[in-house]
């Protein structure tokens, strides 16, 4: 389970002496030293962003909906980590609109909570965050994360911001790895790109893995793995290199050194500046090339 994986790997991090980075990021958010502390994650002078509601089939699901100033910009939908929407990923949706991308970062857990999906107080990981999490995350079955899907793209199709003429990307972090994947096997003939960051589950010996159903889409990817996940499932990579290949699809399917599972998002115990940001710029590498961004 990614919740289980992501214990462990900041419990193995603290024990080696790692310095928890960022730990006060939200903080900082609500304070306005974010950019102070991370330039990188700055809002942009550039780009607006306003909260959104978008109708499913099970509620409303809220969102943030980040753009480019002046036109309209290939559409990017971005699922968070187990931890779901929360200011860390809000200002990865900005960094990413500046560079001339509409981009949707959605609550997953909408069926249960509308925001944050910790209470204030409650520390990740820890035992009672799973408590909390883990019914939720529960929910997010196939069939449900191809129906909310769906119910973003339905959206984005009615946003003046959103180009409909350009194709679009899906990106997914930890437990949603595996939701880019669905999306452009849903989409062939939209989704242009995906990406995954420290994604599990993404390619297995079950039948019914993911990477099994690649040669069904035509998008590009970029699965960046972390060194701890590496090791724990080394099949994991050679199994995604060989399907994307048989494919015939653009792909880099990259194990980072020295990361631990969860590295990418700011707020994370185990996040790695220098790592995170050598797998945005292959992020935006892939955008440009497959999206034509604003």
């Amino acid at each position: 389970m990614c919740d289980e994986t992501t214990a462990n790997a900041y419990e193995s991090y603290e024990k080696a002496g790692g310095s928890i980075n960022r730990r006060d990021f939200t903080k900082l958010a609500a304070a306005g030293g974010l950019a102070m502390a991370f330039p990188q994650f700055a809002d942009a002078q550039g780009v607006n962003q306003r909260a959104v509601s978008i109708k499913t089939p099970e509620g409303d699901m809220d969102a943030l909906l980040a753009y480019p100033k002046g036109g309209a910009a290939p559409g990017v939908l971005m699922w968070p980590d187990i931890k779901g929407l929360r200011p860390a990923f809000e200002s990865m949706a900005v960094r990413l609109a500046s560079q001339g991308y509409a981009v949707v970062v959605v609550n997953p857990f909408y069926r249960d909570l509308e925001g944050l999906a910790l209470p204030e107080g409650v520390s990740f990981p820890s035992a009672e965050a799973f408590a909390i999490l883990r019914p939720m995350r529960a929910k997010l079955t196939p069939a449900a994360v191809a129906m909310d899907t769906q119910a973003v793209f339905d959206f984005m199709d009615q946003q003046s911001e959103v180009s409909t003429a350009k194709p679009r990307a899906v990106l997914g972090y930890c437990m949603s790895g595996t939701f880019t994947m669905q999306a452009a096997v849903m989409y062939p003939d939209t989704v242009a790109a995906v990406a995954s960051f420290h994604g599990g589950g993404l390619a297995t010996n079950e039948p019914d893995s993911p990477h099994l159903s690649v040669s069904k889409s035509k998008a590009a990817a970029l699965h960046a793995i972390a060194e701890d996940d590496d090791k724990k499932s080394p099949e994991m990579k050679p199994l995604l290199v060989e399907a994307y290949g048989d494919a015939g699809l653009d792909a880099t399917i990259k194990v980072y050194e020295g990361t631990s599972h969860g590295w990418c998002p700011p707020d994370s115990k185990v996040y790695n500046e220098a790592q995170a940001e050598a797998a945005w710029a292959e992020l935006t590498d892939l955008l440009s090339g497959a999206l034509k961004p604003a």
